[in-house]
C-alpha cells in the first residue's frame, strides 16, 4: 500500500443533473459534473456561471447607508473639504485605496490616503492617526478594507469633529462603530444580494455609486484585492475576477505594466495565478517590512520612470521578505516541535522576540501546511510586553468565532473562520494558547488533523481529452469556492515512472487504462518512485492540464497525491549489496524479519537491530502481528508453512523480498532415488565404509558432491538403514523397510529446494502470486 497524503473527499453527483446539463449546454459529463459541484443546481444556474460576462452588477444602493455615503462625499466635494481615504498595508488594503482615490480624483476631490504603519501602528485605525488626520484638516475621513472594529477609534473621531464612512467587508463584532455611515455587506440585517466581496469589493461599489454608473476602468484594481484576499470567487467576485483580468491585460497604468514586468509575466499569460503568485506577494511585501505608501504610489503613478523604479524597489523588498520568513519558519518549527508538539497540542502558538510583524501571517500558513493544526504566530515586543501576530487555520476550526470568546484578552483583533489578525498583552499569550487548546479539544476529532483534499470527480482516462480540458477553463477564474478543478483517476497501471529534475526530487509518469495513456508530473513526488511497485495499480489526484510542446497539444495531469489500495512487493532478490538497502531504502516504519540467527549475526553491523524480529518457529510466527505494517523478509524460513504462519493475523502493506541464503540447495546435485540405491548396494559390498579416507574418491567416482555422500549418510542414518561410528558406515542387518521422505533431513532438503524455486528463481510476477496464495491460505 500506499499512504496518501491527504484525505481526500470525492464529491458525488446526480446522474440525471449530469445528463440534463449535458443535453441544454452542450457541455461534457465531466464539466456538467464540475458545475453541480460547484453548487449549480439548475440549469440557468449553470448557465450563469459559464456566461458571467453576460452577468450585471448589483446595485451599489442596495448595501446599507450607501445613499447617506454618498451624499456626504459629494457634499464634501462639492464644498471643497479635504477627504482622507484610511486604508490597510495589504494587497486588498492598497488596491481599495487605489479605487477609492481614483474615483474621487476623477470626481475632482480634494483627496489624499493614510496606511497605518504595521509595526508602530498595527492594524486598522488608531487615535494617533486621527489626531493627525484632523489636524491636517480633514473634514471627512473614508477607511477601506478595515474599521468595522474600530468602535473606540470611531467615537473619538466624533470627538475630533470630523465625520468617519466605514467600508470593510470583515467580520462585524457584537458592537458597530458609531460611524456617520457603515458599507458592509454583512451588517445585520443587510439585504445586499451577495455577502463575500472582498475590502477592494466594497470599495468598488461605493465607487460605483459615486460615480452614477459602472466605474469599468477600475476592475484592473478591484481583481487585484479580490483575488489576493482569497474571497470566494462567485457571484459579483467571480464577474470582478473575469473581468478585471480581461482589463488587466489591456492596461493603461503605467504603474501595473511596470510590476508587471519584474514579475516576468506577459499580458497574454495573465490569468489569476499572475495575481496571487506574482503581483500580490510583491504588492504585500511592501506593507510587511515598511510602510505600504509605495505600493499605492506605483498603482496610481503615471509617470513611467517612476514606476519602473517603485517596481524595483518593491521586488527587492519582496525578495528580503522571502529571506525573512524561511528564517522565521525554520526557528518557528524548532519551537514547535521542541517546546509544544503538534501531538499535545491541538492548536499550535508560536512566539519570538523580534519576529517581523508583518510576515508572521505568512509564517502562519507555512506552519498550517507542515502540522495541519490552527496556529497563530507571534511577535514579542517584551520592552511594551505587546504581541502581535497573525492566525490561519484548519477545516472544522472557525478562527474568528473561537478567538471571540477570548475577547477579554484580545483587545485587538479581527478576521475571518481562517485567518485573523491580533495584538495582546504578552503576558497573555499561554492563557490564549490554554483556551485555545481547550476550546479546539471540543470541536476537533483526530480526523479533522488529516490535511483533506476536495475532489470534485472520478475521470477514466478515456475522458482526459482536449476537448474536456478546454471546456474546463470556461469556469476560470479560479480561487475560493471555484478552486481549480482536481480529479481522481483510479486503480491505473502506469507504463514508466522515472524522477526527473536537476535534483530528481520529481516524478514523471504515464498511466494507461482502456488502452487509453496519459502523462503525469509530479512536481516534489520524486520520492514516490521508490515506493510504488513495479504491477502495483495507482490512484491519482491532479489538475488536469494542456502540455504544449513544439508545437503539439496533449493532455497532462499534474499529480498532487498517489495511492497504492493494494498490498506491494518489492524486490531487492538481487541487490548484492545489502548495505546500500539499509543505507538508502530502509525507513523507520519497516520491521525486518528473520528466521536463521547465522544471518543476523552475518549482517548485525548493517541491520537495525531494534527492528529486528528473529523468527525460530511456526508458533512464534503465528504470534506476530504485521497486518498493515512493512516488513523486510531478510532470509527464507525452513518451509513455506512458516510463510503461511506468518501472516494468520492479517496481511502486510509491503513486502520488501531481500531472501539472503548462506548456500543454494537448488543448484545442488540433488539424490534420486536411484541415487540412494546405488549408494545401499555399494555399502553391501563395501561395509563397513570409511566415508573419511575415501569419501572424495568417491565423489570424483560418481561425479557427486562430498556434501551429497554426507546428504545421502545422514538420510541413511536417520532411518536406521546405518550406524556411523568415528568416519565409518555400516548397514544395520535386518533393517525396517522404510521411505525417504520419514527422514527429516530428507524432507528439510525437499522443503528448502522448493522454498529457493518458487520465492528465490521465479520472476517478479510468480513471486508476488505466491504470496497471494500464502495469504489465501493464511486466512483461510
Amino acid at each position: 500500500m500506499l499512504q496518501s497524503k491527504k484525505r481526500w473527499n470525492v464529491q458525488e453527483c446526480d446522474e440525471q443533473l449530469v445528463n440534463e446539463f449535458v443535453e441544454n449546454l452542450n457541455i461534457t459529463p465531466l464539466v456538467a459534473s464540475l458545475l453541480l459541484n460547484r453548487g449549480m443546481t439548475t440549469v440557468e444556474a449553470a448557465r450563469e456561471f459559464l456566461h458571467v460576462d453576460a452577468q450585471t452588477f448589483h446595485d451599489p444602493f442596495l448595501l446599507h447607508d450607501m445613499d447617506k455615503a454618498v451624499a456626504r462625499i459629494q457634499q464634501a466635494i462639492d464644498h471643497n473639504e479635504k477627504i482622507m481615504i484610511y486604508g490597510d498595508y495589504d494587497a486588498d488594503g492598497v488596491s481599495s485605496t487605489s479605487v477609492m482615490l481614483s474615483a474621487l480624483q476623477q470626481l475632482g476631490a480634494d483627496v489624499d490616503f493614510y496606511i497605518p504603519n504595521r509595526f508602530t501602528e498595527g492594524y486598522g485605525p488608531n487615535k494617533e492617526a486621527f489626531d493627525k488626520i484632523s489636524a491636517g484638516g480633514y473634514q471627512l475621513v473614508i477607511t477601506v478594507d478595515t474599521g468595522i472594529s474600530a468602535v473606540e477609534e470611531t467615537a473619538y473621531a466624533r470627538e475630533l469633529n470630523f465625520d468617519l464612512i466605514i467600508t470593510d467587508h470583515h467580520e462585524p463584532g457584537p458592537v458597530l462603530p458609531d460611524a456617520y455611515a457603515i458599507i458592509h455587506p454583512k451588517l445585520p440585517g443587510s439585504t445586499y444580494p451577495f455577502k463575500e466581496l472582498a475590502g477592494v469589493g466594497v470599495a468598488f461599489k461605493l465607487a460605483h455609486a459615486l460615480l452614477g454608473e459602472l466605474p469599468e476602468h477600475l476592475l484592473e484594481l478591484a481583481v487585484i484585492g479580490t483575488i489576493a484576499d482569497l474571497v470566494p470567487l462567485v457571484d459579483e467576485n467571480r464577474l470582478i475576477a473575469r473581468k478585471g483580468l480581461d482589463y488587466l491585460k489591456l492596461t493603461k497604468r503605467t504603474g501595473i505594466e511596470a510590476l508587471l514586468s519584474v514579475c516576468g509575466v506577459k499580458r497574454e499569460e495573465i490569468n489569476e495565478d499572475t495575481i496571487g503568485f506574482a503581483m500580490a506577494p510583491r504588492i504585500n511585501a511592501v506593507g510587511r517590512l515598511q510602510d505600504a505608501d509605495p505600493a499605492v504610489h506605483l498603482l496610481m503613478t503615471t509617470n513611467a520612470e517612476e514606476a519602473k523604479g517603485l517596481a524595483k524597489e518593491i521586488d527587492a523588498l519582496n525578495k528580503e521578505r522571502q529571506q525573512i520568513v524561511n528564517d522565521i519558519t525554520e526557528e518557528a518549527v524548532e519551537f514547535v516541535e521542541s517546546m509544544y508538539p503538534p501531538d499535545e497540542n491541538s492548536v499550535l502558538i508560536v512566539e519570538g522576540e523580534g519576529w517581523n510583524a508583518g510576515v508572521v501571517g505568512i509564517v502562519a500558513s507555512r506552519l498550517v501546511e507542515k502540522f495541519y493544526r490552527p496556529t497563530i504566530v507571534l511577535s514579542i515586543d517584551s520592552e511594551n510586553r505587546i504581541a502581535k501576530g497573525s492566525a490561519r487555520s484548519i477545516e472544522g476550526f472557525d478562527l474568528f468565532a473561537n478567538l471571540s470568546k477570548c475577547r477579554d484578552i484580545l483587545p485587538h483583533f479581527g478576521g475571518h473562520p481562517m485567518a485573523a489578525g491580533m495584538t495582546l498583552n504578552s503576558d497573555d499569550v499561554e492563557e490564549l494558547r490554554r483556551r485555545l487548546n481547550e476550546q479546539a479539544s471540543n470541536v476537533l476529532t483526530e480526523q479533522d488533523f488529516i490535511p483533506i483534499t476536495s475532489v470534485d470527480t472520478v475521470c477514466t482516462t478515456e475522458e482526459i481529452t482536449l476537448e474536456n480540458i478546454e471546456q474546463m477553463s470556461a469556469l476560470a477564474p479560479f480561487g475560493m469556492h471555484n478552486p481549480k478543478p482536481k480529479v481522481l483517476i483510479k486503480d491505473v497501471h502506469t507504463t514508466s515512472m522515472r524522477k526527473i529534475g536537476a535534483n530528481k526530487n520529481h516524478l514523471k509518469l504515464v498511466f494507461e487504462d482502456s488502452g487509453v495513456s496519459v502523462d503525469a508530473v509530479g512536481f516534489g513526488l520524486g520520492y514516490i518512485l521508490d515506493e510504488v511497485s513495479p504491477i502495483a495499480k495507482v490512484s491519482l489526484v491532479g489538475e488536469l492540464s494542456i502540455n504544449e510542446w513544439n508545437n503539439m497539444h496533449k493532455p497532462q495531469l499534474m499529480v498532487e497525491d498517489i495511492s497504492v489500495d493494494e498490498w506491494q512487493m518489492f524486490d531487492y532478490r538481487s541487490a548484492v549489496d545489502v548495505k546500500r538497502f539499509f543505507q538508502q531504502v530502509f525507513t523507520d516504519q519497516m520491521k525486518v524479519v528473520a528466521f536463521h540467527a547465522s544471518t543476523i549475526d552475518k549482517y548485525k553491523s548493517l541491520l537495525p537491530m531494534e527492528h529486528v524480529v528473529l523468527i525460530q518457529d511456526e508458533e512464534q510466527a503465528k504470534a506476530c502481528m504485521f497486518a498493515g505494517e512493512q516488513i523486510v523478509l531478510l532470509d527464507l524460513p525452513p518451509s513455506r508453512k512458516w510463510l503461511e504462519c506468518l501472516f494468520v493475523q492479517g496481511i502486510p502493506s509491503r513486502i520488501y523480498a531481500i531472501f539472503l541464503t548462506e548456500e543454494d540447495h537448488y543448484f545442488d546435485t540433488i539424490p534420486t532415488r536411484d541415487h540412494f540405491k546405488w549408494f545401499y548396494g555399494f555399502l553391501a559390498k563395501k561395509d563397513p565404509f570409511d566415508l573419511k579416507r575415501y569419501k572424495e574418491d568417491l565423489a570424483i567416482h560418481k561425479g557427486w558432491s562430498k556434501e551429497t555422500i554426507d546428504f545421502m549418510a545422514k538420510v541413511f542414518f536417520e532411518l536406521e538403514f546405518v550406524t556411523i561410528n568415528n568416519g565409518l558406515i555400516s548397514l544395520v542387518k535386518n533393517s525396517a523397510k522404510r521411505d525417504l521422505i520419514e527422514s527429516a533431513t530428507y524432507r528439510q532438503k525437499q522443503q528448502q529446494i522448493e522454498i529457493e524455486k518458487n520465492f528465490i528463481y521465479t520472476s517478479y510476477v510468480q513471486l508476488k502470486n505466491q504470496f497471494q496464495d500464502i495469504f489465501k491460505r493464511s486466512i483461510e
